[in-house]
């Protein structure tokens, strides 16, 4: 076996275990592992194309990139109907995905955690305790560059059926992000309870702040031929902050879990 493929196939395996992340919270921030990312994409480099077809459902794969096996010991809740996870990927213990979803290489999905139909977990995104992706969510995948800060969803986020958060986006714990919101490193938010306009930082980074509860929305062009057409950009809205009514609202009956 290549030395590559073997440091591959190690690093792997640690992060399956949980004891090894692409990126982990250092006080207020994250710090992410580069060495990590340029680990998981000798698998890429190395790994042979190879068929991995199931009964009448074709599928061919670098035979290095291959489907997560689960036990009953991970205590991961996996139900029938067409979900995959990728080696590679940590799924805590309490984690339930519902089909069909998919969660790839690099990916770290905390304790509790529920994962809806037809959401995707894309590689090295971090995934908190307690997180609820409805239906429809798109978690955006970071491998290259490899430097890159991948998609941060921290504890007791609550995400809407069909949002969007992408490349560059850090989700603080509790915040709420209503059904179709999408967010990138791009995106100027609203916060209409200040006024203030929050970009992203000198590091590409932008952070919705803790408990944040944020709606789709919209402000006008206010110079040139847009505006005199009345033309509006699509910004995200911080309306409230979390409250006693908002977690009421949010509530997920236990018996599911």
């Amino acid at each position: 076996m290549h030395p590559e493929l073997q440091q591959f196939n190690e690093i792997c395996e640690q992060l399956e275990e949980g004891t090894l992340r692409v990126a982990e919270p250092d006080h207020d921030d994250w710090t992410v592992h580069p060495t990590i990312k340029s680990a998981i994409l000798l698998g890429f480099k190395h790994g042979v194309l190879h068929e991995m077809s199931q009964g009448v459902f074709n599928f061919w794969e670098k035979d290095s990139l291959t489907v997560r096996k689960f036990s009953e010991s991970d205590r991961v809740r996996i139900v029938p109907g067409g979900s995959s996870v990728r080696r590679g990927a940590y799924l805590a213990p309490g984690v339930i995905m519902m089909p069909p979803s998919y969660v790839n290489i690099g990916a770290y999905v905390d304790e509790g955690s529920m994962i809806d139909s037809h959401v995707l977990v894309g590689s090295c995104a971090q995934i908190g305790k307690r997180v609820h992706l409805s239906a429809g969510v798109q978690i955006g995948g970071v491998l290259e560059p490899v430097g890159a800060r991948p998609v941060i969803i921290e504890d007791d986020v609550f995400v809407g059926g069909n949002a969007g958060i992408f490349e560059g986006v850090r989700v603080c714990r509790g915040a709420v992000i209503a059904s179709g919101v999408t967010l990138n490193a791009s995106t100027a938010l609203y916060d209409a309870t200040s006024g203030n306009l929050l970009r992203a930082d000198a590091q590409g980074c932008l952070t919705i702040p803790s408990n944040a509860v944020v709606v789709a929305g919209s402000r006008p062009i206010r110079k040139g031929p847009g505006a005199e057409d009345g033309i509006q950009l699509y910004t995200p809205v911080i309306v409230k902050y979390r409250d006693d009514k908002t977690d009421q609202s949010l509530i997920l009956e236990d018996w599911l879990r």
